[in-house]
C-alpha cells in the first residue's frame, strides 16, 4: 500500500511538472498565435492574447486526440517508460525552452518534447525502445510543415493579390484588417489542437506506465484534456514578448494582408497535421508561412539572417533537449 502511495504522489508531481510544459509551451508559443495580428496592428497585445488564448481552449471541441495518441503510444516501445522517462523528458524540454525563450529565438517547444523523450528512453533503453515510425513521421514534419506553410502562405498571396489587383491599398487594408481576426483564430485553434494534445499524450503515456490508465483505453481521461487545454490557453494569456517582436517583425515587415496569408497557409497546415496525428512545430509552420509571405513580395523582404539564427535553432531543439533529458533521467534515479 505504501509503494502505491509513494507512485501515485510522483505521478501527481509528473502530472503538475507536465502542466508546467504545457503552461510554458503556450507561454513560448503565444507569439506564434499573435505576433502577425499585432506587428501588423489589427489588435492591441493584449487584445491579441485573450483572443488567442481563447481560441486555444476551444480546439478541445473540435479536434480528435490523434497527435495525444501518437505521442502517447507511438513514439515509444510499451513497457519501456516509466516515471523517470516522463521527468526526463519534461525537463529537457521545459530547460530547452527556458533557454530559447530567454533568448528571443522561436525554437519548437513540440521538437523539445519530442527530444526530451526521445533522449530520456535513449538513456534507460538504447534506441531500439523508440518507435522508428512515429519518430520519423515527426522528424519528417520538421521539414515538411515549414515548407507546406511557405508553399500555402506563398499561394494564399499570389491568390489575394490577383483577386484584389484592382481595389486601392487602402481598401485592400481595411478589408484584411478584419480578415485577419478569422486568420488569427483558425491558426489559434490549430496551435491549442496540435499543441495541447502533445502534454496530453505525455501524460497518458505516464498514466498508462503507473498503471493509472489502460493501455487498451482509446482516450485519456477527461481531467487531463480539460487540464491540458486550459494549461496551454493560460500559457497563451501570458504570452511570449521576447519571441513577438522576432516573429512579427524581424523575419519580414507585415501588413494585414500579409499576415493574413501567413495566418491562414499556417493553420491549413497545423489542421491537416492534427487530423493526421502528427505532432508538429507550430513555430516551424508560422515561420514557414510568414517567410513564404515575405518572399513572394521579393527575396530581399526576408532578413535572411534572422531566418538562418531560427533554423540553427531548430537544428539543435531535438539533441539539445535529448541531452539534457538523458541527464534528467539519471538524475532522477537517485531521487525517486
Amino acid at each position: 500500500m505504501a509503494t502505491v502511495q509513494v507512485a501515485l504522489w510522483v505521478v501527481v508531481l509528473l502530472v503538475a511538472l507536465a502542466l508546467v510544459f504545457d503552461f510554458m509551451n503556450g507561454f513560448h508559443d503565444a507569439a506564434n498565435s499573435i505576433a502577425t495580428v499585432v506587428s501588423t496592428g489589427v489588435l492591441k497585445p493584449g487584445q491579441a492574447v485573450v483572443f488567442a488564448a481563447s481560441f486555444n481552449f476551444i480546439a478541445i471541441f473540435i479536434f480528435h486526440l490523434s497527435v495525444a495518441a501518437t505521442v502517447g503510444k507511438g513514439i515509444v516501445q510499451p513497457g519501456i517508460v516509466d516515471t523517470h522517462v516522463v521527468f526526463g523528458a519534461l525537463i529537457g524540454a521545459i530547460t530547452w525552452n527556458l533557454i530559447t525563450w530567454y533568448y528571443g529565438i522561436p525554437s519548437s517547444s513540440s521538437h523539445a518534447l519530442i527530444g526530451g523523450i526521445v533522449g530520456a528512453v535513449m538513456a534507460k533503453s538504447g534506441a531500439g525502445a523508440l518507435v522508428s515510425g512515429g519518430v520519423l513521421k515527426t522528424v519528417a514534419f520538421i521539414f515538411v510543415s515549414p515548407l507546406l506553410g511557405f508553399v500555402l502562405g506563398s499561394l494564399m498571396l499570389v491568390a489575394v493579390s490577383w483577386i484584389f489587383r484592382k481595389s486601392t491599398p487602402s481598401r485592400v487594408d481595411r478589408w484584411f484588417r478584419r480578415l485577419q481576426l478569422i486568420s488569427a483564430g483558425a491558426y489559434s485553434l490549430g496551435h491549442g489542437g496540435n499543441d495541447a494534445q502533445k502534454t496530453i499524450g505525455i501524460i497518458w503515456m505516464l498514466l498508462i506506465a503507473t498503471g493509472y490508465s489502460s493501455a487498451t483505453a482509446e482516450s485519456p481521461p477527461t481531467w487531463a484534456i480539460v487540464g491540458c487545454y486550459m494549461a496551454i490557453a493560460a500559457g497563451t494569456m501570458f504570452g511570449g514578448w521576447r519571441i513577438v517582436k522576432t516573429m512579427g517583425q524581424k523575419i519580414t515587415k507585415l501588413k494585414p494582408v500579409g499576415g493574413f496569408c501567413a495566418e491562414t497557409g499556417g493553420a491549413l497546415t497545423l489542421f491537416l497535421a492534427t487530423a493526421l496525428g502528427i505532432p508538429v512545430s507550430t513555430t516551424h509552420t508560422i515561420t514557414g508561412a510568414i517567410v513564404g509571405v515575405g518572399s513572394t513580395r521579393r527575396a530581399s523582404a526576408v532578413r535572411w539572417g534572422v531566418a538562418g539564427n531560427i533554423i540553427w535553432a531548430w537544428i539543435l531543439t531535438i539533441p539539445a533537449s535529448a541531452f539534457v533529458a538523458a541527464i534528467a533521467y539519471w538524475v532522477s534515479l537517485q531521487i525517486f
